[in-house]
């Protein structure tokens, strides 16, 4: 229909084109709908989606080769016909124009069965994250306007889903319980909970033998004792019969036209059998286990819990406790009871809900935070700072060496001063913690024979003094390039009107070559110190945070910075996962990082009208 309005009205064809696609990738989705359904046996669902999107791709393909009107438009008015001709993807190229609608075509098709998935799921954050990407994605293709940033579009949809999602998620996830006892929803709490089955006192055991006709399954069942034989299908009464006397366990190889399947077949199915029932409500059996070796057993179970969605209430069978839904703190409890967790009583799992700023109140009240809290702050911020002004000073003075001429060999010496720059940082600070190892370390056993006690990781500060070391031998190259080029830029004359005015070596540093350097190199220097303020990396390969602090209701160490620290607390010392926790103890590091970034661009403005003035 679409197709046939854009024949007879060529001013409304790219309508009829968008509305064309918005058709195919419709029977797309119905198409994928039926094939994920794998309980709707009817061929004819998925016969019909699919030529809902067979009969949308022939729409398409005549809209693409209906003549177009040549509206002259402000993005093509300064492309010459030649070069509009000769563009592959250009609006007057037919194949050009069908390669560009074909993969446009097949992106939306990936990103629906991908959002289909994750709605599935329950994962709507990023269903959401990536439609929103697909529609931005299709606009910019589709509008001739937004042509301009059609080749920043790939850029855009990867910040979207790799800086701008992370940051949403992390930010719900604080204001909720998400940590090991409370992973799923309510939803996927109770479908995983009605799963669990029982034996009750009066439910029989049998040792099972499978059997298969086509794509149906059956049991050969051997009471305990070996009295009682049945064969059973699924919601069927069982049937009595009599072992076979032709077969050596007495179960024949074929039986109504069922064959006998070998165990170790089995494993290929076995999850599929384990979730099937065989027999009539009242006394179907359930495989329990399979094994080729021990072989197979099919119990007559029941269902342990029973969720009453009127009352919100999940009773269980086999204990007769009933357990009521706290919506607060994300868990089924008895009656009376108000924590969730094992030594309570409550229902395991928990689900995840939303609990406001408990967990911000946690890390005020939290003992084991607010412990050696104080100490790390004040180590991350002296760490930040050192690592940023050894590097700078170095990588400075290195620089200033390097660019007076009469150095020789300057080119081949820059060259091997930035080898630990090159060198991947993880394998840096490993050789390092080797060369600082107190027993072996070639550097240790060094010092400790001239009675140095320094750089000794065993010891608070000799780990401090170390970890600035090595991250002055990482990070001084970065700071010597940048300053480098920094000081090319520094014009000479005012040099050499410095110098007829009468100011030495030193003045002419200090008044014209470091307050210019900064006026360059201050948001390098900020950027520095917000990446060693978070440094994670160091602290874990080199000292693993320790030595440890005696004498803390958590672990914590003496060369621990915050985001080292805050780690462990959350996913360490044998406490489990807390990612909502983890996520609000981000978000402070996050606000005090960027408190102390916005103080250190008063001085950067500082440094600016000091350069104005030189």
């Amino acid at each position: 229909m679409f197709a046939l309005w854009g024949m007879f009205n060529s001013h409304h064809r790219r309508t009829a084109s968008i509305l064309t696609l918005i058709t195919g990738l419709i029977g797309l989705a119905f198409y994928a709908n039926f094939f994920y359904q794998t309980s709707f046996s009817a061929t004819g669902a998925i016969g019909a989606g699919f030529w809902i999107a067979l009969f949308a791709a022939v729409g398409l393909i005549l809209q693409i080769f209906i003549p177009r009107p040549k509206v002259p438009s402000a993005v093509s008015a300064d492309i010459s016909p030649s070069e509009r001709s000769n563009n592959f993807l250009s609006d007057t190229n037919t194949w050009g124009l069908v390669l560009k609608y074909a993969a446009l075509f097949i992106g939306d098709a990936i990103a629906l069965l991908l959002i289909y998935t994750l709605l599935h799921d329950d994962n709507l954050l990023l269903a959401a994250i990536l439609g929103v990407i697909a529609v931005m994605l299709n606009v910019v293709v589709l509008v001739p306007r937004l042509y301009p940033i059609k080749w920043m579009s790939p850029g855009l949809a990867l910040v979207t889903l790799l800086v701008i999602y992370p940051i949403i998620y992390t930010v719900i996830t604080a204001f909720t319980n998400y940590s090991d006892g409370h992973l799923l929803t309510k939803e996927q709490m109770i479908d995983l909970v009605e799963k669990q089955v029982f034996l009750p006192e009066t439910g029989k055991i049998f040792s099972a033998t499978v059997f298969q006709s086509g794509s149906e399954y059956a049991l050969w069942l051997v009471s305990e004792d070996g009295t009682e034989t049945f064969f059973a299908r699924p919601d069927q009464p069982f049937e009595t019969v009599q072992p076979d006397p032709a077969s050596e366990d007495g179960i024949p190889a074929e039986f109504e036209g069922y064959q006998r399947l070998d165990p170790k077949e089995l494993v290929k199915i076995g999850q599929a059998l384990q979730n099937m029932s065989f027999g009539e409500e009242a006394e179907a059996v359930r495989i329990t286990q399979i094994s080729p070796r021990r072989g197979t057993l099919a119990k007559q179970v029941q269902p342990r819990y029973i969720h009453d969605p009127e009352t919100n209430t999940v009773f269980d069978q086999q204990a007769g406790v009933i357990y009521y839904a706290n919506d607060e703190i994300g868990c089924f409890v008895p009656e009376g009871v108000q924590a969730c967790g094992l030594d309570t009583g409550s229902l395991i799992p928990g689900y995840r809900v939303t609990i406001g700023f408990d967990n911000f109140k946690r890390i005020v009240t939290d003992p084991g935070f607010r412990g050696p809290l104080v100490n790390i702050f004040l180590w991350t911020v002296l760490f930040a700072f050192m690592s940023v002004f050894t590097t700078f000073a170095m990588g400075l003075f290195m620089a200033l060496i390097l660019n007076d001429p009469i150095v020789p060999g300057r080119k081949i010496i820059r060259s091997l001063l930035i080898i630990p720059y090159s060198i991947p940082g993880v394998i840096g600070i490993l050789i390092w913690r080797g060369l600082l190892n107190q027993n072996l370390g070639i550097i240790s056993v060094t010092l400790q024979s001239m009675n140095i006690d320094l750089l000794r990781l065993t010891d608070p500060w000799g780990a401090k003094v170390a970890i600035i070391v090595v991250n002055l031998w990482l990070g001084y190259p970065y700071m010597m390039l940048v300053c480098s080029g920094a000081l090319q830029a520094i014009p000479s004359d005012v040099y050499e009107a410095a110098a007829v005015d009468g100011a030495g070596q030193w003045n002419r540093f200090w008044q014209i070559t470091l307050p210019l350097l900064l006026v360059t190199v201050g948001p390098l220097l900020i950027a520095s110190f917000t990446f060693n303020f978070n440094n994670y990396l160091m602290i874990e390969a080199l000292t693993e945070g320790n030595p440890a602090m005696p004498d803390t209701p958590t672990p914590a160490g003496y060369s621990d910075i915050l985001i080292s620290y805050t780690y462990e607390l959350a996913f360490g010392s044998d406490r489990g996962a807390d990612y909502g926790y983890a996520s609000a103890i981000t978000l402070l590091i996050f606000l005090v990082t960027a408190g102390i970034t916005l103080f250190q661009y008063r001085f950067t403005k500082t440094w600016e009208e000091v350069g104005e003035n030189v």
